[in-house]
C-alpha cells in the first residue's frame, strides 16, 4: 500500500499484514510496553516509514540509540540473519538504507542548539517547569502582564529575574491593580529560577529561537527530515524535558494553519517517556494536553506517545490515540494485572485469541496492534511481528555524528547565542537614568545651599543681620505647588534619596 507504512506481519499463524494509513496518522497513536520489549525499534521503523513518504518527524532520543537512523544497516550486523528470517516470514524485501537526520540538543553538545524565549514559553508552562503554587503562578502572570504593558521583552532568564526584582520593588502599586503581590511569592519564584539554572535551564531560553520551518522540511530527494533531540542528558531534568516537548507541541498548534484531513500529515511528533508529562501534573496542564491532542490533528500533526504502560496516559488523552502498538506487559502484582486488563479492554476483540493473554505472551520485537481503517474505525486486534529497520540498529559513533552535524543545513544558524536589548537592559537603563537624575538633583541642591551660605556670609560681612523671620520669608516658596516640588527634589537630591535610587535600582545590576 503506497499510502501507508508497513508495520509488520502475522505471528504464530495469524498472517494479517499490518499497515498504518498515512491519512489516519494525524489521529495520533500509542506505543507501549515494558522495558526491553522493542518500543525503540518500533519507533525507529515508523520514523523510517514517515520519512520515506516525505513526512518530517520530530523525536527524542532518550537512550542514544536512535542516532543510527542516519546510517544504513549492514549485512555484517550481528542480527542480520535474524532480521532476514523475520523479513521473509512477514513477506518483506529488506533493503538497508540511512535517512536524512538533523541532530538537536538543548545543551548544544550532541546537536545544534535549540532554544525558545521566556515570553514564548508563557507563564502556564513556566509555572509547571518551576513547580509553582497557584499563588506564585498568579504573581508570575502579573510579571508577564506588566512586561507586555511596559514594552519589556522577556527573552532569557536574566530578563525574567530583572522583571521579578522590579515587580517586588513595586509590589504595593501592583497589588492595587492586580491583587496581592507579596515579596515572599517573588522570592519563591526567584529561588526556583536558581534551581532551573543549576539544572541547565539557561541553555533553553534565549535567541535565536527555533524556527518551526527548520523541523518541518524535506530533503532534496523528497524524504522528510528526521529531527532527533538528544535527551540522554536532558532526562536528568525530567520536568525540563517534558515542559520543552509540550512547549514545542503547543507552538505547532498555535503557528500552523488549519489543513483539515490531509492525505498525509505535515509532521509526526513522538513523545517518548510520556509519563513524565503527566506525573503530578495539575489539571490545567492535563486539560491543555488534551486540547492540543484533540485539535492539533486539524493542523496536520500526528502525535505518538511512547510509554511503558497505557495507564501512564490520562483517559481523556488516551481516548484521542487511534493507532496503537502494544508490546509486552508483565503482570507481577495485583495492580499490574488490573492495568493489563484495562489495556486489553481498549482493543476490539479478536475471536482467535485472548487479548490480555497475548499482551503477556508476545516476545521482543512482537506486539499487539490495532490501526484505524479506511473509515477511521479501529481494526480488530492482531498479533504482529514488527518489521526490521532499514537503518542502523544502535547509536552512531561520535565521528559520524559530528560529520553529519557539519553537513547539516542548520550548521551555524543556531550555534552562536545572541543577546538583543530586552527587559534586563531596559530596566538597567531606567535605573541608570534615575540614578543620574538623583545625582543631578543632589548637585543642584548642594550648589543652591552653597550659594545661600555665601549670601549669608556676605551679609554678615556687610554688617547686616539675617533675622529669623526674613530667613523664613526668603526661603519660602511662592505657592503650595512650588513647595511640593521643592520637597520632592530635595528628597531625591539628598543622601537618603540618592541611596534609595542607587540601592533599589542601579545597584541591582552591578556585576552583570
Amino acid at each position: 500500500m503506497a499510502d501507508s507504512i508497513f508495520v509488520g506481519g502475522g505471528a504464530e499463524g495469524y498472517a494479517t499484514p499490518q499497515h498504518l494509513r498515512l491519512d489516519k496518522s494525524n489521529r495520533h497513536g500509542l506505543i507501549a510496553g515494558a522495558t526491553g520489549t522493542g518500543k525503540t525499534v518500533t519507533l525507529q521503523i515508523l520514523a523510517e516509514g514517515f520519512s520515506a513518504n516525505g513526512i518530517p518527524v520530530f523525536l527524542s532520543d532518550v537512550k542514544g540509540d536512535l542516532s543510527g537512523l542516519a546510517a544504513s544497516g549492514t549485512e555484517t550486523f550481528k542480527l542480520h540473519d535474524a532480521f532476514t528470517k523475520r523479513a521473509k516470514t512477514i513477506g518483506l524485501d529488506l533493503d538497508y538504507s540511512g535517512f536524512p537526520v538533523t541532530f538537536w540538543d538543548l545543551f548544544g553538545e550532541q546537536g545544534h542548539p535549540i532554544r525558545t524565549t521566556v515570553a514564548e514559553m508563557g507563564p502556564l508552562l513556566l509555572s509547571r517547569l518551576l513547580e509553582l503554587t497557584d499563588v506564585q503562578e498568579g504573581v508570575l502572570n502579573v510579571a508577564f502582564r506588566v512586561a507586555d504593558e511596559e514594552g519589556l521583552p522577556l527573552l532569557d532568564l536574566k530578563d525574567l529575574q530583572a522583571m521579578l526584582v522590579w515587580v517586588g520593588q513595586n509590589a504595593k502599586d501592583l497589588s492595587l491593580r492586580y491583587g496581592n503581590v507579596s515579596a515572599s511569592s517573588v522570592g519563591a519564584i526567584q529561588r526556583q529560577l536558581l534551581v532551573l539554572e543549576n539544572q541547565g535551564g539557561t541553555s533553553l531560553f534565549g535567541e535565536p529561537a527555533l524556527d518551526l520551518s527548520d523541523i518541518i522540511r524535506c530533503n532534496d530527494d523528497g524524504r522528510g527530515a528526521i529531527n532527533i533531540l538528544a535527551s540522554d542528558k536532558l532526562m536528568g531534568s525530567p520536568r525540563l524535558y517534558a515542559t520543552f516537548l509540550l512547549w514545542l507541541l503547543s507552538e505547532l498548534f498555535e503557528e500552523l494553519p488549519e489543513v483539515g484531513n490531509p492525505d498525509k500529515p505535515k509532521l509526526v511528533f513522538f513523545f517518548d517517556e510520556a509519563h513524565l508529562l503527566f506525573d503530578d501534573a495539575p489539571k490545567a496542564l492535563v486539560d491543555k494536553v488534551e486540547q492540543v491532542a484533540r485539535l492539533i490533528r486539524s493542523k496536520g500533526v500526528g502525535v505518538f506517545f511512547v510509554t511503558q504502560n497505557p495507564a501512564d496516559v490520562p483517559e481523556d488523552v488516551l481516548g484521542q490515540l487511534g493507532n496503537r502498538i502494544q508490546h509486552a506487559l508483565r503482570a507481577f502484582t495485583a495492580k499490574d494485572r488490573k492495568e493489563l486488563k484495562q489495556a486489553a479492554e481498549t482493543y476490539r476483540e479478536n475471536p482467535a485469541f485472548d487479548t490480555s493473554e497475548a499482551i503477556q505472551e508476545v516476545g521482543t520485537g512482537e506486539a499487539v496492534t490495532s490501526f484505524l481503517d479506511d473509515d477511521g474505525i479501529p481494526s480488530i486486534v492482531e498479533r504482529t511481528l514488527i518489521r526490521p529497520p532499514s537503518s542502523q540498529l544502535g547509536p552512531l559513533d561520535s565521528i559520524s555524528r559530528a560529520a553529519i552535524m557539519r553537513a547539516s543545513p542548520m550548521a551555524g544558524k543556531y550555534d552562536e547565542r545572541l543577546d538583543h536589548e530586552s527587559a534586563f537592559e531596559l530596566l538597567k537603563e531606567r535605573a541608570n537614568q534615575a540614578a543620574e537624575a538623583a545625582e543631578k538633583a543632589e548637585a543642584e541642591e548642594e550648589a543652591a545651599e552653597a550659594e545661600l551660605r555665601e549670601f549669608k556670609k556676605a551679609r554678615r560681612y556687610n554688617g547686616s543681620q539675617v533675622g529669623r523671620s526674613s530667613s523664613r520669608k526668603s526661603s519660602s516658596p511662592d505657592s503650595l505647588s512650588d513647595a511640593l516640588t521643592q520637597a520632592v527634589v530635595k528628597e531625591l537630591g539628598g543622601t537618603t534619596g540618592r541611596r534609595l535610587v542607587r540601592g533599589l535600582l542601579g545597584g541591582l545590576f552591578k556585576g552583570r
